[in-house]
């Protein structure tokens, strides 16, 4: 049976790894030259590490093939070959998922795919958003970062006029740039928050709460960041705005955030077990 399995995987293997040798080497190309998403060399071996925790339920879980998957594999191609046509690398990256989650489901059935859903669901954190949703997103956060940094400006003393996503000092004028919206940061702490809230407690809310959790502290922590360059800049010079500090700058906040979301962490630990069961939570904890 074994034997079976293996030779299956294999001959849906071997074609899907020509079909997406394309797709992954662009995908690996942009980790390494995009910044934004260089969280993604680390998506695949924690994915798999997820997996291989769930090992032994694997093993003891039924197999029961099911033909929806053959249907959500050819989804995937079709996905596949829409994505390549019209040049959406979106499209081709996320069949790959898609594929995957097909093939378990064709393969081994559905128990099987619902104890490894987690790890498969999570490599999507390595695929970029496509430009329409990026940049939908990268001007609301860079008008929030502006505003908001512009008042904690102000609140330290330091005159300010705002206009748009541009800070205008007395000796200086910042503009938040798309770099500076804070998306980049926001992205690799969620990334962090749900490593971070899987082994930290079993309960799926309180991985949840972590997660979400990330958004508002790193969006305020980019706006301490802007704030923190408008008074420097105030008092020493628009040169704080750039260069070594700049860079410098952006690490120390996204520490801070980091150390932020492991304080709600640890808050979120003291809820409730909201009435669980002494199984349940042995049960929840082998999930992990």
């Amino acid at each position: 049976m074994k034997s079976r399995t293996v030779t299956s995987w294999v001959l849906i293997g071997l074609p899907c790894c020509w079909l997406y040798a394309p797709v992954v080497r662009k995908l690996v190309f942009d980790w390494a030259h995009d910044e934004n998403y260089s969280h993604g060399f680390l998506v695949v071996p924690l994915a798999a590490y997820f997996a291989w925790r769930r090992r032994d339920r694997l093993l003891t879980a039924q197999s029961s093939p099911s033909v929806l998957g053959l249907v959500a594999i050819c989804a995937a191609l079709a996905l596949l070959i829409v994505g390549t046509l019209g040049a959406e690398l979106f499209l081709t990256r996320v069949s790959l998922i898609l594929l995957i989650a097909g093939a378990i489901l064709f393969l081994h059935g559905r128990e099987h795919l619902r104890i490894l859903v987690f790890p498969v669901l999570f490599l999507l954190l390595m695929v970029p958003l496509p430009a329409i949703i990026w940049n939908q997103m990268t001007f609301p956060l860079q008008l929030i970062a502006s505003r908001v940094g512009a008042a904690g400006i102000v609140a330290c003393g330091v005159p300010v006029l705002r206009e748009g996503n541009v800070i205008v000092l007395a000796n200086a004028t910042l503009e938040v740039a798309e770099a500076c919206s804070g998306i980049r940061s926001l992205i690799s702490l969620l990334t962090l928050g749900i490593v971070y809230g899987y082994f930290s407690d079993p309960r799926p809310v309180v991985r949840t709460l972590i997660a979400l959790a990330t958004v508002p502290i790193a969006i305020l922590a980019n706006a301490a960041r802007v704030a923190g360059t408008g008074v420097l800049a105030h008092y020493y010079g628009q040169e704080v705005a750039t260069g070594f500090f700049h860079t410098f700058s952006g690490w120390l906040v996204f520490l801070v955030a980091f150390v932020l979301l492991l304080g709600v962490a640890r808050l979120l630990a003291h809820l409730p077990p909201s009435g669980l069961s002494v199984h349940t939570k042995r049960a929840a904890g082998a999930q992990s």
